[in-house]
Order: structure tokens, then C-alpha cells, then sequence
């Protein structure tokens, strides 16, 4: 029986972050991160918003991407800084060992720093970065998970520094266009991939945006944006009393 979406469905369990998943299956699904979140994820939008002017202001900006996966997203904004000329040292945070050895293999080049650890140790070491993101990871958390991701991003964040995680928001309408639009290249583009059913599994796991106004600490700010996507935002200038 389908679960509603009425509520978040925090006890579905994403295939791929089963230890034990079919190594081809979770290789083929890193290598498809970068198509399907270019169509869902905007990523050129955040760049030319959030990363582009920062990165103009800055002899050589400091970004980490939590929960990088693939490192797709990392990627694809060192090629942008680069083809522009701009400076940027790039982490790409993940604490599974798979996705930090996948991502490191395939760099092209790209110059970035893989890293598995937590958010936690990063701030013992006392790192702190202009720009800390995610995109796709606050469904993975529970809400005590949520709150230690966002304290952390915080102490991270140097001064003047924005954090922005980015996510799906939880919805009928998102889990009904996301089954209609991946359904004609599930046997081609994404077979051999966990991408279809953990999509459908990771939008049932999502917050929707009051969930994440009702949870986030204050000087968060949450929004909502199309497709069905939602932002949980921070920034210390903005923060100050």
C-alpha cells in the first residue's frame, strides 16, 4: 500500500544507501546525479545568484558542499568559475566512503577536494568556508540530524559567509511529475540505476517548506521555488542583531 504524503515517510529507506547495494547499480546512479539534478536542481541559477558574485568580491573563495554524492554539483561550478577566470577552492563533504571514492575517480580535472568526514569534525578543526551548501541531503536527516547539520553550517560559515541547502519539497504534485517524467528513460537513461525509485522514496522522505520553518532555528530563512523545490537559507550579515 502507498504511503500518504500527508507527512514525511522517515522510516523509507533509500536504496542506495544500503551498504551493501550493487556496486554497478550506485556507479551508474553517481554517474546520472548530474543529468537529473540540472533538470530539478537549477544549479546555474545558484551559481550566477549566490557563487558568481561572491566569487567576483573574493581573491579566492572557499565553498563546501555537504553530502556531495558524486560531486556533481562541485563539478560543474568549477568548470563555471574557471571558464570565468575565478578563484575557488572546492570541497566536496560526503560520509560515505563509496561516493568520496567514485567522485574522486572521476574529477576531470575539475581540482576538487574530496573529503569524508562529518560536519562535526570539520568544525573541531576549526574550517570555516564562504559558502556552505547541500542539495538533496536535508531528506536524509531526521530532525535532531537536521538540527546538527544547521548548527554546524553555521560555525563554518566565515564572516559574511551564506549557507544554502538546497531540496526537494515534499508533494503529490512532485512524486507525480517525477514518476511521469523518469518513466519513459527508466529503461534507458537511468536503467541499471537507483535513481527512479529512491527519487520517488527521497520525495517521500522530504520536508515541505512550513515543516522546515516550523523546525529551523530563527535567522533561517525558508523558501519555496519551482520545480517543487525548497531552500533553507542563512547568511551571518543578515543574522546580526
Amino acid at each position: 500500500m502507498r504511503r500518504s504524503l500527508a507527512t514525511r515517510d522517515v522510516g523509507a529507506r533509500e536504496l542506495m544507501d544500503d551498504p551493501h547495494a550493487d556496486a554497478r547499480k550506485l556507479a551508474r546512479t553517481y554517474g546520472r546525479f548530474g543529468f537529473v539534478n540540472a533538470l530539478v536542481s537549477r544549479p546555474g541559477a545558484f551559481y550566477r545568484r549566490d557563487i558568481r558574485p561572491r566569487a567576483l568580491r573574493s581573491r579566492s573563495l572557499r565553498i563546501l558542499d555537504v553530502g556531495a554524492g558524486g560531486g556533481d554539483l562541485c563539478r560543474l561550478l568549477a568548470r563555471r568559475l574557471r571558464h570565468e577566470g575565478l578563484d575557488a577552492e572546492i570541497t566536496a563533504l560526503d560520509v560515505d566512503e563509496r561516493a568520496i571514492r567514485w567522485a574522486s575517480a572521476h574529477d576531470r580535472g575539475a581540482g576538487i577536494r574530496y573529503r569524508r568526514a562529518l560536519t562535526t569534525e570539520l568544525v573541531a578543526a576549526g574550517e570555516t568556508y564562504d559558502v556552505v551548501l547541500s542539495n538533496h541531503v536535508l531528506h536524509h536527516l531526521d530532525d535532531a540530524e537536521l538540527r546538527t547539520v544547521l548548527s554546524d553550517s553555521v560555525q563554518l560559515a566565515a564572516p559574511d559567509g551564506l549557507v544554502s541547502h538546497h531540496d526537494i519539497a515534499r508533494s503529490r504534485t512532485a512524486h507525480a511529475l517525477f514518476a511521469a517524467a523518469t518513466w519513459p528513460v527508466s529503461g534507458t537513461l537511468l536503467a541499471d540505476s537507483f535513481i527512479r525509485e529512491d527519487g520517488l522514496i527521497s520525495i517521500r522522505r522530504s520536508y515541505t517548506v512550513s515543516e522546515l520553518a516550523a523546525i529551523a532555528p530563527s535567522g533561517w530563512i525558508v523558501s519555496g521555488g519551482v520545480p517543487a523545490r525548497l531552500e533553507l537559507r542563512w547568511e551571518r550579515d543578515r543574522a546580526r542583531p
